[in-house]
């Protein structure tokens, strides 16, 4: 898969996800097999956020039982498999003293627990000076995409990192990324 595809699904997996929810899903591929598997990740980045000083997040984890545990429309039922695929924490809200150092922490916190880092991004989001990052971070099958936006003209902080196993998001058809990024006119149930 693209790295573009990656992002777009990163991306949409963190709306929907962190939005909304999703239904139980099981461990992804290697689940309890002492692998490096979602629940390692998922610890991964626990860690590294909660010891960065980031504050803690009030938005479900990919996985987390919603009253919407058996979807009906068919993008719900991708979104619901790819959750099984997803490690991930975010948090958005009201802005966070001393955010892109806490975020930064929480990246060089991943390298140092073996992630491999690719090249940052910085964007000038507004004139008063809000800024995004991003960076890409790969290791052992997964690759994570580490965010912070900070626009200032919503006095906001948007964080995420967002991991996705590549094998497990490898089975999904064309047909169904597109569903699961939005770029099918139907969603079909």
């Amino acid at each position: 898969m693209r790295t573009r595809d990656m992002a777009a699904v990163a991306g949409v997996l963190a709306a929907v996800l962190f939005g909304a929810g999703c239904g139980t899903v099981g461990g992804g591929a290697g689940a309890g097999s002492g692998a490096f598997d979602r629940e390692a990740a998922q610890e991964e980045i626990r860690t590294a956020v909660a010891g960065a000083g980031l504050p803690k997040s009030e938005l479900p984890e990919p996985g987390s039982v919603t009253p919407t545990a058996t979807p009906t429309a068919e993008r719900d039922r991708i979104v619901q498999r790819a959750a099984a695929c997803t490690a991930a924490w975010q948090y958005v809200g009201p802005v966070v003293e001393g955010a892109r150092g806490k975020y930064d922490r929480t990246v060089a916190a991943l390298v140092e627990k073996g992630w491999t880092a690719g090249n940052r991004q910085v964007e000038k989001l507004d004139d008063k000076g809000g800024t995004s990052a991003a960076v890409t971070l790969k290791k052992s099958g997964w690759t994570l995409f580490a965010r912070h936006h900070a626009p200032t003209t919503m006095a906001m902080d948007m964080v995420s990192f967002q991991a996705t196993e590549d094998a497990c998001m490898s089975r999904f058809s064309e047909r169904e990324m597109d569903l699961l990024t939005g770029e099918e006119g139907s969603t079909g149930g």
